[in-house]
């Protein structure tokens, strides 16, 4: 029994081994060798193999896309393009949808605008709905009989065989 656990264990630490070395041998040395600079301007970037992860956080086993995204970046870089420029070159190529965030100017600031927007829609509508609750006639008062349109017979007499009938 002990070295059926102890071949478990041993399976289980082979393959914890291999996972944390499966990145270092399959990432590009370019991916690995990434300036500060290049994760900056990269991580404004979507990596463009449809994964939806930002460029320089793609984690598919073998992505041609990113790797060859991180070698024209650092490429770039290298040249001493500026950000602006690199973005430029990188919305040409590939489309707004390379963008990590929509920019803050022109038609995509209306999608930073819009939370905020509906945040003060909500809580407008709260504020309307709590203070309508808070201004109800309280349920004491219709017991009555007159703001109901019940008359107090019919409502003595609906009690009297309410009660007659909850007898135990």
């Amino acid at each position: 029994m002990t070295n059926r656990r102890f071949s478990i264990k041993l399976a289980a630490l082979a393959v914890f081994t291999i996972a944390q070395l499966f990145p270092v041998v399959l990432n590009p040395a370019d991916a690995q060798q990434l300036t500060d600079k290049a994760k900056k301007v990269g991580g404004k970037f979507m990596c463009m193999c449809g994964c939806s992860q930002v460029l320089t956080e793609c984690n598919h086993v073998g992505c041609t896309t990113s790797a060859g995204m991180l070698k024209d970046l650092n490429q770039r870089l290298d040249r001493g393009e500026s950000e602006d420029s690199i973005t430029q070159a990188f919305v040409q190529e590939f489309g707004t949808q390379v963008y990590a965030e929509p920019p803050k100017s022109g038609f995509s600031l209306v999608a930073w605008l819009m939370p905020s927007f509906y945040l003060l829609l909500g809580t407008i509508l709260v504020v309307f709905v709590i203070s309508k609750w808070r201004k109800r006639v309280p349920v004491e008062a219709l017991a009555g009989g007159a703001a109901s349109g019940i008359s107090p017979e019919l409502l003595a007499r609906a009690r009297a065989q309410a009660a007659k009938e909850t007898e135990d």
